[in-house]
C-alpha cells in the first residue's frame, strides 16, 4: 500500500519535472506561445530607415523578413534571405513577385503553427508587388511577424 503511494507520487513528480506540454498547432486549445528568434521591429522606424538610407536598410529588412518568416513557418528547405536577394537581383526583380506570393503562404503557416490568427495574403502581396508597393508588403509581413513574437 505504501509502496503504491510512493510510486504514484514519484510518477507525478516525474511528469511535472520532465514532460513538456503538448503543443496544438491548430490553435484550438488556446496554447499561444511566442515564436522564438523573431525580432519585434517598429514598422515606422523600418520605413523611415529605408528611406533615409536610400533603400539599404530595405535590403537588410528584406533578408531579415525572409529568414524570420522561414523560421516561424518551420520551413527548413525554404530559400534563405541572402539567396532570395540574389535571385531577385539576378532576375531583375521577377523573383520578388514569387517571393511575395510565397511569403503570404509562409505567414499563414506560421500563424497556424503558433495558434495566431494570420490569414493567407498571398494574392494581396502579389498585387501590391506588381503595382510597385513592395514596401507595403514589408510592413504587412512585419506586422504579422510582430504578432508572432508577442
Amino acid at each position: 500500500m505504501q509502496q503504491q503511494q510512493y510510486q504514484q507520487q514519484y510518477q507525478q513528480q516525474y511528469q511535472q519535472q520532465y514532460q513538456q506540454p503538448q503543443m496544438n498547432y491548430g490553435g484550438t486549445s488556446g496554447y499561444n506561445m511566442p515564436a522564438a528568434g523573431i525580432t519585434n521591429r517598429s514598422i515606422v522606424t523600418a520605413v523611415i530607415l529605408s528611406i533615409v538610407t536610400c533603400g539599404i536598410y530595405g535590403i537588410y529588412w528584406f533578408v531579415c523578413l525572409t529568414n524570420e518568416a522561414n523560421q516561424a513557418s518551420g520551413d527548413t528547405n525554404a530559400t534563405s534571405g541572402g539567396m532570395a536577394l540574389l535571385f531577385t537581383i539576378l532576375t531583375c526583380g521577377i523573383y520578388s513577385l514569387y517571393w511575395c506570393y510565397k511569403m503570404g503562404e509562409r505567414m499563414a503557416t506560421a500563424g497556424q503553427r503558433y495558434g495566431k490568427p494570420i490569414e493567407n495574403r498571398s494574392l494581396l502581396y502579389l498585387i501590391l508587388a506588381i503595382v510597385g508597393l513592395g514596401i507595403v508588403n514589408y510592413c504587412l509581413i512585419q506586422d504579422d511577424l510582430n504578432k508572432l513574437s508577442a
